[in-house]
């Protein structure tokens, strides 16, 4: 059974969840909106924060936070945007990191958005 997520992030109105939950892991992709659905401006610093505390909500929406995280996927559209990334990601994220692929992509569902994370991430203590 899949059950989904209710957030206080920017209703889409594309056919999507922010996040949902099946078989005890929480499915979410965050990307960097502000609560109008704008994507934020600031260049990819601002954008990987706005992405990142967008995922912090919807993880304690879930009733967890960023230590529940099993796996990261990280698109940028610029190589060189993954130093930046990186630096902010290790100020949300504390050893043990969850698993990560970074992927550099040719562009993302709107065109000024430079990032979006796939995320993953335990709902049920595992034995």
């Amino acid at each position: 059974m899949i059950s989904t997520v209710k957030t206080d992030l920017y209703a889409s109105p594309s056919p999507l969840e922010w996040a949902t939950i099946g078989n005890g892991i929480l499915f979410t992709a965050q990307i960097p909106i502000d609560a109008d659905g704008q994507v934020v401006a600031g260049g990819i610093e601002a954008q990987t924060r706005q992405t990142l505390d967008n995922l912090c909500h919807t993880l304690a929406c879930a009733g967890t936070d960023l230590t529940a995280v099993t796996q990261v996927m990280i698109y940028v559209t610029e190589r060189a945007d993954l130093a930046v990334v990186n630096r902010i990601y290790a100020e949300y994220f504390q050893a043990p990191y969850p698993n990560r692929a970074a992927v550099v992509v040719a562009g993302l569902a709107r065109e000024e958005m430079k990032v979006e994370l796939v995320v993953y991430a335990a709902m049920a203590q595992q034995d």
